[in-house]
């Protein structure tokens, strides 16, 4: 039975190369791009609650820039949306102390923070909650009572195909004759570029940020057509360039964005004035790419904090958190993709799942599971715990993943949380399921062939369950001599995902496994023959089941 089992794998095609995350290179997908646009409050709420406003620089240039649109006989009303913390409100009323500001924008944290500046007046600043692509503005100002607007990097964050609403509800408020100012992200940005390379492109020059928050880079002919349609024509538009240097880390960033000028003509005897026109070669390049020895405009503010270049821009971030867990009666500390950064991440590898906590903590309790066997753990992870737990009882313990990102993290975690002589006796290798060298390479350490092999959270990817099973048989220990508890097993902790239990049990079977035991929470199992239930205690458990929707699987060789 044996040697036809053998002579079936052999016969079996080449496992197909592959991780256990999906390569992809085609941007973010359709359930991401439908949460970024839901979620879009929540994320920038998120934003202000860890920046507050020490991200954008005060915004001292406005008067520079667009003086005789503030300044005047009367009393000027102005509108600015997307206030953020109040980083052109404020400016603006001390600059021009008989303006009154109408401040808007859809966080909630945002709002509180202009309110809780020690500059606000109610006299001076009205602020409120209002999201422009849904709520009517119409219900906090007076129709046509607005003179200015002030767009200042704000309609970037908005979807395209929402800008024309936003637009729309600035009208039913702007005086006819009424200005836009405008100043936002443009084509060619570095920004862009390094957004290009991360796979983070939600749609044609629309790109998501590692914290949630999205990005457009406007064209001055999407912006000029974008305007247009809505009744408000381009009075200044200009192309303009700088660079921003951070010496301490030799960092020059290339930044270019749109300024702009519009103004609500009601198709009442309007028409652009040449001499307003003309002002947009002031800080315009008339094509898009600059030329290589074009200098860049210096005297142009930039309207970011230092912290806000280097982070968007060209430096690493500290993309990670700690996690704390305690497993027979072992503090460890892992380092793991921050909840903020994982929606844009490719590799599920730079999280710790529930799976690996139940099966870490069973390891830990029974350490008789590995004890004096040769462990092998498939999609370890960076976290790595239940190979931590694992080393202290098994003759040989190596952890695997395909990720290499993954294993750089989960070098540091392993580093960072064993001592001699547990830290020389855990070895890491790269391990793609189906991957030859991969394979051989383990082989070479070992080539008798693992007892254990576990895998926790690695069965969700359909097309990497026969490359999953066809790995662990190559490299699971052929020995069948030894009692049923003792004998060589794969044990896969899950939840049911994308894969059924049908269909991993007959990819298993294709490679010569059979399921002997499985345990679900809740489950009624022959606890007096159940191999897994004699894992878990009468009580003082439940602490380490996060979820009622786990499941273990313990295969062996048929």
């Amino acid at each position: 039975m044996e040697s036809n089992t053998e002579n079936n794998v052999k016969q079996q095609q080449p496992a197909q190369r592959i991780q256990i995350y999906p390569p992809t290179t085609s941007g973010v997908s359709p359930f991401w791009i439908a949460k970024y646009e839901r979620d879009a409050k929540k994320y920038w709420d998120q934003f202000y609650r860890r920046h507050q406003d020490k991200f954008f620089k005060d915004r001292h240039y406005l008067d520079k820039e667009w003086d005789q649109y503030f300044s005047g006989s009367g009393r000027k009303v102005i509108l600015e949306v997307g206030c953020g913390a109040g980083n052109a409100v404020f400016p603006l009323i001390a600059t021009y102390p008989d303006v009154f500001v109408y401040a808007c924008d859809f966080s909630q944290r945002a709002v509180n923070l202009v309110k809780a500046h020690k500059e606000f007046n109610e006299t001076h600043v009205s602020a409120f909650v209002c999201d422009l692509t849904s709520d009517d503005l119409g219900k906090h100002i007076s129709p046509a009572s607005v003179d200015v607007v002030t767009m200042i990097f704000v309609l970037s964050a908005v979807s395209p195909e929402k800008m024309p609403l936003v637009l729309q509800n600035i009208k039913k408020v702007l005086k006819p004759n009424g200005y836009v100012l405008f100043r936002d992200y443009a084509v060619g940005d570095l920004a862009q570029e390094r957004f290009s390379t991360k796979d983070q492109q939600i749609s044609e020059n629309f790109y998501v940020r590692g914290d949630g928050t999205r990005a457009f880079y406007f064209s001055k002919e999407f912006l000029t057509s974008l305007f247009k349609e809505q009744g408000l024509d381009a009075e200044e538009l200009g192309l303009c360039c700088k660079q921003v240097e951070n010496r301490a880390r030799e960092l020059v960033m290339n930044r270019r964005w749109v300024q702009a000028v519009f103004r609500y003509s009601d198709g009442v005897n309007y028409a652009p004035s040449s001499e307003a026109l003309s002002k947009s070669d002031l800080c315009c390049q008339e094509n898009i790419k600059p030329k290589a020895d074009a200098e860049p405009i210096k005297d142009f503010v930039v309207d970011m904090s230092e912290g806000m270049a280097v982070e968007m821009f060209g430096a690493p971030t500290n993309d990670t958190e700690v996690i704390e867990i305690e497993l027979g009666g072992c503090d460890i500390k892992i380092k793991v993709l921050s909840k903020e950064y994982q929606h844009t991440c490719k590799s599920t590898g730079l999280m710790l799942w529930e799976s690996a906590r139940l099966m870490a903590a069973i390891l830990a309790r029974n350490p008789s599971i590995v004890a004096g066997k040769r462990v092998l753990e498939l999609g370890a992870g960076c976290g790595g715990i239940c190979s931590m737990v694992a080393v202290r009882s098994a003759s040989i313990m190596v952890a695997t993943d395909g990720d290499r990102k993954a294993l750089e993290l989960l070098n540091q975690n392993i580093t960072s949380n064993l001592r001699p002589p547990y830290l020389a006796k855990l070895v890491m290798k790269k391990l793609e399921w189906g991957n030859r060298v991969d394979i051989d390479a383990i082989k070479a350490m070992n080539n008798e062939g693992f007892e254990v092999i576990i895998g926790t959270d690695v069965t969700y990817i359909p097309d990497a369950i026969l490359p999953l099973f066809s790995t662990a048989r190559e490299l699971i220990s052929s020995n069948k001599s030894a009692e049923k508890d003792q004998a060589p097993a794969l044990i896969l902790c899950h939840i049911f995902r994308r894969v059924d239990e049908p269909s991993l049990l007959s990819a298993a079977s294709r490679y010569g496994f059979r399921l002997v035991d499985k345990w679900a929470k809740g489950s009624p199992t022959n606890e007096s023959q159940s191999l897994i239930s004699s894992w878990f205690p009468e009580n003082n458990f439940e602490e380490h089941i996060p979820t009622s929707a786990l499941n273990i699987m313990y295969f062996q060789l048929d």
